[in-house]
């Protein structure tokens, strides 16, 4: 389960608490009656209000994102997020922003394709730049061949460019956060675990015998 106290409404005293709350569950308490409109939980949001000045920079980031300011293609910029999501193993992340990038008319097709971007072939040549950039800020934390970078920025001006690494690495933070703390999608067992040997074996054994055995 989260792995932090869940503000409740009647704890929540901080204008930003409050406004998140009215907007994202009504008049319900998120704690005793969880849930939002696009089916996660909501405890990302009750886990992030125990620190008002954290939400309220959350928010701010969304919106900055969100900016009708921002230079960068919204699609590239949601197949970033995406991608991120997957490339971190946040199911929240990953979930939330294929959601994105239905919304701007992205098909399926192309919104399964994510996980296998390098061997589909539905994604045009800067599509593929950007997945391959947002691998990049993900699996090699922000280490990125010269001939990947300035293939990018032969097609994306230095804005566009600042603003897909910004928001990427933005949502690879809230991917590696939203694991840490087990929030919505991401409250799931370990998945690496120990498995135990048949009954009446001698689990002590190496399980690759060395030759002269």
């Amino acid at each position: 389960m989260n792995r932090l106290h869940q503000v409740s409404r009647d704890e929540a005293e901080a204008p930003i608490v409050k406004l998140m709350y009215v907007l994202l569950f009504g008049d319900r308490d998120p704690v005793a009656e969880p849930g939002t409109a696009t089916g996660t939980s909501g405890d990302w949001w009750t886990a992030f209000a125990n620190s008002p000045d954290v939400l309220d920079h959350a928010v701010k980031g969304f919106g900055l994102y969100q900016s009708p300011d921002r230079v960068l293609d919204p699609v590239l910029r949601e197949l970033a997020q995406t991608r991120a999501g997957w490339a971190a193993g946040s199911q929240f992340v990953f979930s939330q922003h294929c959601k994105s990038l239905r919304g701007l008319g992205v098909s399926d097709e192309r919104i399964a394709a994510i996980p296998h971007w390098s061997a589909a072939s539905c994604f045009n040549g800067l599509e593929r730049l950007v997945l391959a950039y947002a691998d990049c800020l993900v699996y090699d934390l922000g280490r990125v061949p010269d001939g990947l970078f300035d293939a990018l920025k032969a097609q994306l001006s230095d804005i566009e460019v600042l603003e897909l690494t910004y928001i990427t690495s933005m949502y690879l933070q809230h991917a590696v956060m939203s694991r840490a703390l087990r929030t919505e999608y991401d409250d799931v067992d370990e998945a690496i675990t120990e498995v135990d040997a048949p009954d009446g074996t001698d689990d002590t054994l190496d399980i690759a015998p060395s030759a002269d055995q």
